[in-house]
């Protein structure tokens, strides 16, 4: 796969050296606050527009791929021109706020890097590993809570 743009792994690496470490935190820590709360309510909206329902879930899907493309968006234009500048937009967006909102946006951003660095095996194994690892670790805090109570 290939873009049109700067690849990807510039975006990774740009440099936070002109934002102070304290700073940096609290951008971050900002747009996860507003990235939580968009999650909260774009559950709340879905839900109320298709009716609450246990058979499938709809909100966290429709997070996740709104998340991604969000996320594709922003990285698409920080690779235009990645610069110091533009880091505070990756760490309120890309970290904070996206990060908030689905931590699959970032998932799958990672993935998509590691397609474009040709890294095919690596970047199975890790949506692989990360489901079904994720899963088992989900199943096995369960069992223990349950266990436990």
């Amino acid at each position: 796969m290939h873009f049109a743009f700067a690849p990807l792994k510039t975006i990774a690496h740009m440099a936070i050296a002109s934002i102070p470490p304290l700073t940096a935190t609290l951008i971050v820590a900002a747009g996860g606050a507003l990235g939580a709360a968009a999650r909260y309510e774009a559950g709340r909206l879905i839900t109320h527009l298709i009716g609450p329902t246990a058979d499938f879930p709809w909100a966290t899907m429709t997070v996740n791929i709104l998340g991604s493309l969000l996320m594709g968006l922003l990285v698409g234009w920080l690779a235009l021109g990645g610069s110091d500048a533009k880091m505070a937009y990756r760490l309120f967006i890309g970290v904070g706020l996206l990060g908030g909102f689905t931590t699959f946006s970032a998932f799958s951003m990672e993935i998509i890097l590691m397609i474009e660095r040709g890294s095919y095996l690596p970047a199975l194994s890790y949506t692989g590993v990360s489901v079904v690892a994720g899963l088992t670790a989900m199943m096995i805090g369960l069992a223990i809570m349950r266990a436990a109570l």
